[in-house]
């Protein structure tokens, strides 16, 4: 197979991008949209061009590095799939790709198609964790809690925070993200204890970086590598109103 790749080039933060055109030939269609790109990048090396920057780590769909833009839609034709896990075999033989690195403000371009996505971990910083003292690891049966609990905990932390929810959003809303970790631990005993604080904070944290407002038109959803629900956005906004309620 051969393509054609429209491929954002921007040498830093400050300086200003544009699209470069670049063909790729006899590219297996077993071929991952990264190995392809590795491929790309070792044809520049050998031309002695510099090779395009773009984010991975783990390639099994886990770590959330691999984020891009492909052809209009994060992380590409997949559907609960990052761009690690996206084949070639999903395009058109001779098909020209757009790739892009996330379009939102709150995380500005590094390289090429890299990304600061230190927006989330801040969030996460503002109080997406459990301080309190739990000792040494309880016996699984010490803390009963319902499956069905359980599992929306699981479903919630299923969140790699790749960022393709705001990346996705027409008002660049963190609010899926923000609501998944705000979820995950309300769900539990252990993350009651300092629920309310974690709600404020971590929504306060979310509008002082500058990402916008959930206007719910479920496109973060559609788009969630983990397929992960806006029925917990419904959750983070109760948890907020009852601890501005309880302020």
């Amino acid at each position: 197979m051969k393509f054609t790749l429209k491929i954002w080039r921007q040498k830093d933060a400050k300086s200003k991008g544009a699209f470069q055109t670049y063909q790729v030939d006899n590219i297996s269609p077993d071929t991952s949209f990264l190995e392809m790109l590795d491929i790309l990048n070792n044809d520049l090396v050998h031309k002695g061009e510099e090779p395009v920057a773009f984010d991975h780590d783990c390639r099994e769909g886990i770590c959330g590095m691999c984020s891009l833009h492909i052809n209009g839609r994060a992380h590409g034709p997949g559907k609960a799939a990052t761009t690690c896990q996206i084949y070639m075999r999903k395009f058109k033989d001779g098909e020209t790709i757009v790739i892009e690195p996330w379009r939102s403000a709150a995380f500005p371009v590094i390289k090429d198609l890299v990304v600061n996505r230190g927006a989330y971990d801040e969030i996460l910083q503002a109080g997406g964790f459990v301080s309190v003292r739990t000792n040494s690891v309880p016996d699984a049966n010490a803390i009963p809690i319902a499956k069905a609990d359980a599992d929306e905990s699981m479903d919630a932390a299923a969140c790699i925070g790749c960022g393709a929810c705001a990346a996705t959003c027409k008002n660049g809303s963190a609010m899926l993200f923000v609501a998944a970790r705000v979820s995950s631990l309300a769900k539990l005993p252990q993350g009651r204890v300092e629920g309310a604080r974690r709600a404020k904070a971590m929504v306060a944290k979310m509008d002082e970086l500058g990402f916008g407002n959930c206007t719910n038109t479920g496109a973060c959803q559609a788009e969630c590598p983990k397929a992960v629900s806006i029925a917990h956005i419904a959750r983070l906004n109760r948890e907020f109103l009852a601890a501005k309620l309880e302020d």
